[in-house]
């Protein structure tokens, strides 16, 4: 039995070459050329590779050093893919799926992911929302200290739950009417925690970086404190090429 390879990535051939990198378990990365198509590997020093932060960074550090080395077109494959020889990557990943992957380095080319997640504060989101709907609050302070029904504790709950999340669609309306317009692409994910209220990744041209990070600056001035923004400006392509091997 040979040794087993973990994958990282996939480029258009001749792709990355003698690259100064470690991956995985402090592997050196080499590459490897399958026809048209260049794959980014190390020695696979376990069966099998736990999700763990430091695994999925490790990961990810080798395609953003690759990125960052100039070879800005690749498909990053998933975490955790490790073969024992090249040849039935051949035959299961490239042959069937050749015309797809460069169609995928196609649309890719001179372009970049970029990511934006918008958190805001719930409590405080309700309190600004009672005191901007006079006539909901009203109805909340009526029922305050008084034997609810079931239909009464049923009735405002759904009340508020409309209220705030017409008050979440309006911030999010916002997001897209201003970014929307500056990708090729966009991915809307869903969000990660219960006070992320956006969390979107958009296909823009490389170049067009500066503007859209202005853009998001903008909308961060615009909602002031209210709102907190985490923007990516460099990641591999994961929401536009991910390959998930046939």
């Amino acid at each position: 039995m040979g040794e087993r390879l973990y994958l990282y990535g996939l480029f258009p051939a001749p792709g990355p070459q003698h690259l100064s990198l470690t991956g995985l378990d402090n592997q050196p990365i080499d590459s490897y050329t399958i026809g048209e198509f260049t794959f980014l590997f190390s020695i696979a020093k376990q069966e099998r590779y736990l999700a763990s932060r430091r695994n999925l960074l490790g990961h990810e550090r080798v395609l953003e050093a690759a990125m960052q080395a100039g070879f800005q077109t690749l498909l990053p494959l998933q975490f955790g893919l490790i073969t024992e020889a090249w040849e039935p990557v051949r035959q299961d990943l490239l042959v069937p799926n050749r015309d797809r992957l460069n169609q995928l380095f196609k649309k890719l080319q001179g372009h970049r992911e970029v990511s934006v997640k918008v958190l805001w504060e719930p409590d405080r989101e309700l309190e600004a929302l009672m005191i901007e709907n006079r006539a909901l609050q009203a109805e909340r302070d009526r029922l305050q200290g008084k034997q609810l029904s079931m239909e009464e504790i049923i009735g405002i709950g759904q009340a508020v739950e409309q209220a705030m999340a017409e008050r979440k669609l309006s911030i999010v309306q916002v997001f897209q009417a201003v970014l929307n317009p500056l990708s090729v692409e966009r991915v809307e994910n869903d969000p990660m925690t219960s006070a992320m209220i956006y969390n979107a990744a958009y296909l823009i041209p490389w170049d067009q970086e500066i503007a859209f990070g202005q853009a998001v600056e903008a909308l961060d001035a615009r909602f002031e404190e209210r709102l907190r923004i985490r923007y990516n400006s460099f990641t591999a392509p994961y929401n536009f090429s991910q390959l998930t091997p046939l």
